[in-house]
């Protein structure tokens, strides 16, 4: 039986970092990355970037998690709070 030799991190690192290099130009963001793996995310989509033990690179396109969309809206509604609070505020103080 033949053994598969796997690759080393430094050898994935090699691999991995000219394509998230061409994904980030393309517009994507790095949330996290290793240097078998990294996940990208743009708009409603999250991409997943990884290098198998071969050295193969793999993709896999998936929508946002439940937890980053509530985490946006969470977001958006305390910036519209503190600017209402900011507006009290200095119509309060006669600002």
């Amino acid at each position: 039986m033949m053994e598969i030799e796997p690759i080393s991190p430094e050898q994935a690192a090699a691999i991995i970092e000219p394509k998230l290099e061409d994904l980030q130009a393309q517009g994507w963001k790095i949330i996290s990355a290793t240097d078998y793996a990294a996940r990208l995310t743009r708009d409603k989509m999250n991409l997943d970037v990884w290098v198998d033990l071969l050295g193969q690179i793999e993709m896999q396109e998936k929508p946002l998690t439940l937890m980053q969309e509530s985490g946006q809206i969470i977001a958006v509604v305390l910036l519209i709070m503190i600017v209402l609070f900011v507006l009290v505020l200095l119509s309060v103080l006669g600002l």
